[in-house]
């Protein structure tokens, strides 16, 4: 196993469940193409209750509301990755936020695995 550190950048998208791209669920899409880029990882969550811009609850508790969810996707990589795929986001994510974080990352890899 091998520890790596350093300076990274933690890109947070929360988006709605229903929110598409091309005909295709949003997160899907996002995670997709930054894989396609080369980004390191992703990791979508799905929250129980939230609301957005709109100040609407969207809750798993409101039978009506509990297919629009709120969704958080999580991506950490080099500042330069994740400043070379927020144009991309740009154009994906017409209603939602983007937090960008500084942050330092810990990866552990086994041997001969790409690190972020």
């Amino acid at each position: 196993m091998t520890r790596m550190q350093g300076a990274g950048k933690l890109l947070r998208i929360f988006i709605g469940e229903s929110d598409t791209w091309h005909r295709r669920p949003l997160y899907e899409a996002i995670v997709a193409r930054v894989r396609e880029e080369g980004l390191a990882g992703a990791t979508v969550v799905r929250g129980i209750e939230g609301f957005g811009a709109h100040s609407r609850i969207h809750s798993s508790r409101i039978l009506r509301l509990s297919e629009d969810l709120p969704i958080v996707i999580e991506l950490v990589d080099t500042a330069e990755n994740v400043d070379r795929v927020l144009p991309i986001l740009d154009e994906m994510v017409t209603e939602g936020m983007v937090t960008v974080e500084h942050v330092e990352v810990i990866a552990y890899r086994a041997p001969g695995e790409r690190a972020p």
